[in-house]
């Protein structure tokens, strides 16, 4: 496999000079940046509740609109958590993240919980293996015996999602492809997209390197060549974001930078597994050139160009990708070391940038979505401290070492076999006389309760 040499970021010769904001981070020095992402990672913490009495282990606010966010973005702001875990060597949310992870593994250990079941999708239920499997990688602390263990809990989904019920299954064009949802009820379930395709090509390829299982490389290739006959990516290495059956023609050719970042770390895990293969090199070659023309375009600042620029039409999804990105492209430099001349000087400049709009909220460092306009924005989110989290990590990350495998020190236990056999839309009890007769009372009460409420706004 290809190794990276421990190399200090201060001596590449490729940083720029101090970026100036509230956080004030000098981004030449590592313990500095150090300093700085640990207060980022404090603040993306007061979004979450889910240690706080009443409130949901593992999951941000929502969704909407009862918050701000959807099921996956918990599982994604753990990997962001984790990842700065290991690169910055800050343990002070171990508790917090273990019991997240494990809150949510729901009672078949596959990250299909059933208050959140109904409305899965694919990519939602694969952001939380993303999550277990980076805990296997980073050598995170195993746990009990009694419990699902990280490396289990990613083979069980990524098992779920390569079984046909996932798949379409009618030898047309769109044969093997994963549907972007999982029940044939919800929205979405004829849409073969890249994100949902492009999650299980990632875990295959990172499962390849860590378990050194030739089939996960082999489905991971497989499902390389799908995305690529489909057209959803593009001789210059664009990446689109998918098409309805039954055809999946006419393309969808919006352009999301995590999709692009998550097929360029598969390729570069692939890269590595096949030591250094030409023509994984030749794919990795690509999707980095065309993430920095696409999603780099303004003097090297992360923007996401299908919502942006400012005030532009991005959701709450829209807004956590670029740091998914830097992430993942700083991750592929561990995996492929040659790409740091390549990749560095774009995340440093991107990451100088972000750390100059960090200056709202009430404590003067909360960060905002428009990197580009060089001020606050007056917006706050999770997502947009994990952006800027993800930027600070990804400026160390390259110097430590890559992630474990199973050879190289990786603990954690798995289970080939996880998973269920069949994915199946959970069934509700049927409602009986007394749940019919409950039901009334409460209406009555929620009746009586609101007109007493009316008629005391009306007293003047």
């Amino acid at each position: 496999m290809v190794r990276l040499q421990t190399t200090l970021l201060a001596t590449c010769g490729l940083l720029a000079g101090r970026a100036l904001g509230a956080l004030e981070i000098n981004l030449d020095d590592t313990e500095s940046i150090k300093a700085g992402a640990a207060l980022v990672a404090e603040d993306l913490l007061t979004f979450y509740h889910g240690d706080e009495p009443g409130w949901v282990p593992g999951i941000l606010p929502g969704p909407p609109p009862d918050g701000d966010y959807y099921w996956w973005q918990g599982g994604a702001m753990w990997g962001a958590l984790l990842d700065y875990r290991r690169t910055m060597g800050d343990k002070q949310f171990d508790d917090l993240i273990s019991t997240a992870l494990l809150f949510q593994v729901g009672p078949d250990k596959d990250y299909m919980p059933p208050n959140w079941t109904a409305s899965m999708g694919n990519d939602d239920q694969a952001f939380w293996a993303f999550a277990s499997l980076l805990a296997a990688e980073t050598g995170f602390t195993n746990p009990a015996d009694d419990q699902p263990q990280w490396l289990a809990l990613a083979q069980a989904v990524f098992n779920e999602q390569t079984h046909l019920d996932r798949r379409v299954n009618d030898n047309g064009n769109c044969e093997w492809g994963l549907r972007w949802q999982v029940y044939s009820t919800n929205n979405g379930y004829d849409y073969i997209n890249t994100v949902a395709n492009a999650c299980y090509f990632n875990m295959g390829a990172r499962l390849a390197r860590y378990t050194a299982n030739e089939t996960y490389g082999e489905l991971a290739e497989k499902t390389w060549d799908l995305i690529w006959r489909l057209g959803y990516i593009s001789k210059e290495f664009d990446v689109y974001d998918g098409a309805h059956l039954p055809d999946c023609t006419g393309i969808n050719k919006a352009q999301f930078s995590y999709n692009a970042a998550m097929l360029l770390q598969g390729c570069a895990y692939m890269y590595n597994v096949t030591n250094g293969n030409s023509t994984w090199k030749a794919r990795v070659d690509g999707l980095a050139a065309g993430i920095q023309r696409v999603f780099f375009a303004d003097n090297d600042i992360a923007y996401e160009p299908s919502c942006e620029p400012a005030p532009g039409s991005c959701n709450s999804d829209m807004m956590s990708y670029r740091g998914f990105m830097h992430r993942w492209m700083a991750n592929s430099i561990q995996v492929a070391p040659y790409l740091y001349d390549v990749l560095m000087p774009t995340l440093k400049k991107s990451a100088a940038a972000g750390v100059k709009q960090c200056t709202g909220g009430d404590n003067g460092r909360m960060c905002g979505f428009h990197w580009t306009s060089g001020t606050y924005d007056g917006l706050q989110s999770a997502s947009l401290q994990m952006n800027v989290l993800g930027a600070l990590t990804a400026l160390v990350m390259p110097s430590i070492d890559p992630p474990l495998t199973n050879t190289t020190g990786g603990t954690s236990k798995g289970d080939p076999n996880a998973g269920q056999a069949k994915t199946e839309l959970p069934t509700l009890a049927p409602i009986t006389t007394g749940d019919k007769a409950g039901a009334s009372i409460l209406t009555i009460l929620i009746i009586t309760g609101a007109l007493s409420a009316f008629a005391w706004m009306s007293l003047d």
